[in-house]
């Protein structure tokens, strides 16, 4: 007999939500790290609006908002040479505040219900690891590091050598690796990592100055990135007194002098860490070998350009934790679990490329840098002209990607039903709603001022728009005779109908669209076998080529 149903190796944010969202739908876990507690480190330092939606379905979000960058604080970014000259170019981003009076004036489905966060990974770490420790059935055990492990039909048993030298085995019904790029899972598996590494070496130093942010005499914001030959550039974290400089230098003492050359004003600072990091943009060959997954770094490695990293490991988690909950309740059927690498490959994959999108924009203009451009002379005003008008349109591809956030769909999975037709086209920097079977629930006030996706549950949602409250009860019933949950929302809202564009909707627990349509098709437990993975045990049209069949 297992000892948990889930293991998860590796208690980054990414493993931890998984054990949250796990603990919250009451399955077994014991959540794994290698470390004796979460470290003081600089990592990841934005959750972006879908993680923040996430987090709000998690019960977490305004824990997370209020450990995090203060609200009224702009999020600018700009390009300088230094922190005291007036800066090359500047680009404005709301505050949290300025972005939630965006999104309360809203209804149009266009925004998202919950804005970005700055929250700096060390930050994060804790806070999740305090909710997740008070969750009965987590087991959360630092200082195991994983050794080995062997899966067999029932069940993986692994090996961990604990920090007090022992070593303990745990068995579980399924193991997820959230064990980063590095992932010791990942590697036992076999599963290869594809695509570009190495493509540039940098330091990256952690400094602490109370003063500074203060004393920054241009305008705030989070990140400064210099316009130099060494793709230098300062990160704000969220108390305002850390600071993260990146640099392609030769020792950690030169980033002391680097700090020094681009903060260009008397500063108390200590620096607390440096150590280098590589530039990947690689995707595991496989995301699953029979009852063990990958999540997160261990599945994809990105730049940072974007913040698509942790982010999208965050949507790894929700996406698997569902599934596997589903399977261990008894009415998941064999293609939910199968579904989780089709779907979040293709999201990695996506993801990646919508990192090399943005870290080709701020190469190029990172390109356009010439030492003649500060000189006050006619070259070096037309080099600066030019550079600055590269700058401004490029370095957009980093902090404008509301389209890679909030727009992936997924895209031939056995458990959406999909539609024929072209399905709307996806641009990482623009985000159209669309309820598109496979995508995520557009954002809607509702008359009464609450949001729909507060009223949806944590199970399967019919969403009933047209008034008619017995639509779809042979549907519900089907799904209840398989077990899996279900909650009927009848919402009489004209804005939402035009958003959403059908009478019905099928929601998913991740709140992504799994059928739509103005009319229920005439086998609906055909339907209902599809979208709990169940096919299978339905019709002949219940398990099509990507469910195509299912249509009203």
């Amino acid at each position: 007999m297992a000892d948990v149903d889930v293991l998860i190796v590796g208690a980054g944010p990414v493993g931890l939500t998984l054990a949250l969202d796990l603990g919250r739908k009451g399955i077994s876990a014991m959540l794994t790290e290698q470390k004796d507690a979460p470290q003081f480190l600089p990592k990841m330092e934005r959750c972006n609006a879908r993680t923040m939606e996430i987090y709000r379905r998690l019960g977490v979000s305004e824990k997370i908002r209020a450990a995090g960058f203060p609200s009224d604080m702009p999020m600018d970014v700009f390009v300088v040479r230094t922190m005291v000259e007036e800066p090359l170019l500047h680009l404005p981003y709301p505050s949290v505040d300025e972005a939630r009076a965006r999104i309360n004036a809203a209804n149009d489905g266009s925004e998202p219900l919950e804005p970005y966060q700055l929250v700096s990974q060390y930050t994060l770490e804790p806070l999740l690891k305090e909710v997740v420790e008070g969750l009965p059935s987590i087991d959360v055990s630092y200082g195991h590091r994983l050794i080995d492990f062997t899966q067999d039909k029932d069940k993986v048993t692994a090996r961990f050598a604990r920090s007090d030298g022992s070593e303990v085995s745990v068995t579980a019904k399924y193991v997820v690796g959230c064990d980063g790029g590095g992932s010791t899972v990942r590697k036992q598996l076999g599963f290869k990592l594809e695509g570009e590494s190495n493509l540039l070496e940098l330091w990256q130093a952690l400094y602490r100055s109370d003063d500074l942010f203060e004393k920054i005499p241009i305008a705030k914001g989070r990140h400064y990135h210099v316009a130099d030959d060494k793709a230098t550039f300062l990160i704000v974290q969220d108390d305002l007194k850390h600071f993260t400089l990146h640099s392609v230098v030769e020792t950690p003492q030169d980033m002391k002098a680097m700090f020094e050359k681009v903060v260009a004003m008397p500063v108390k600072y200590e620096m607390l860490y440096a150590g280098k990091w590589r530039q990947n943009l690689m995707l595991a060959d496989r995301y699953r070998d029979r009852r063990v997954f990958l999540a997160g770094d261990a599945a994809h490695l990105v730049i940072p350009t974007g913040g698509l990293g942790m982010n999208t490991g965050v949507g790894d988690a929700i996406d698997l934790s569902w599934k596997l909950a589903a399977t261990l309740q008894g009415w998941g059927g064999e293609d939910l679990l199968d579904s989780y690498e089709v779907e979040r490959r293709q999201i990695g994959a996506h993801n990646v490329a919508a990192s090399r999108f943005a870290s080709q924009g701020r190469r190029k203009w990172r390109s356009q840098y010439r030492p003649e451009m500060y000189e006050n002379t006619l070259e070096g005003i037309a080099l600066k002209k030019e550079f600055i008008e590269i700058a401004d349109r490029e370095q957009r591809k980093t902090n404008e990607m509301i389209g890679a956030e909030l727009g992936y769909r997924y895209a031939d999975s056995a458990i959406i039903a999909e539609e024929d037709g072209l399905p709307p086209k996806h641009d990482y920097m623009t985000y159209r709603p669309t309820t598109w079977p496979g995508a995520r629930l557009p954002h809607v006030w509702l008359a009464d001022g609450t949001p729909v996706q507060d009223r949806i549950g944590s199970g399967y949602t019919l969403l009933r728009l047209d008034g008619n409250e017995t639509a779809g009860a042979s549907f519900v019933n089907a799904m209840r005779n398989l077990g899996a949950p279900i909650e009927i929302l009848d919402i009489d809202d004209v804005t939402a109908k035009n958003v959403y564009g059908r009478n019905y909707l099928v929601l998913r627990p991740d709140m992504h669209v799994a059928w739509r349509g103005d009319a229920f098709p005439g086998d609906v437990e055909a339907l209902a076998a599809m979208i709990t993975g169940n096919g299978a045990a339905g019709s002949a049209q219940a398990h099509p080529p990507h469910g195509r069949a299912i249509n009203s």
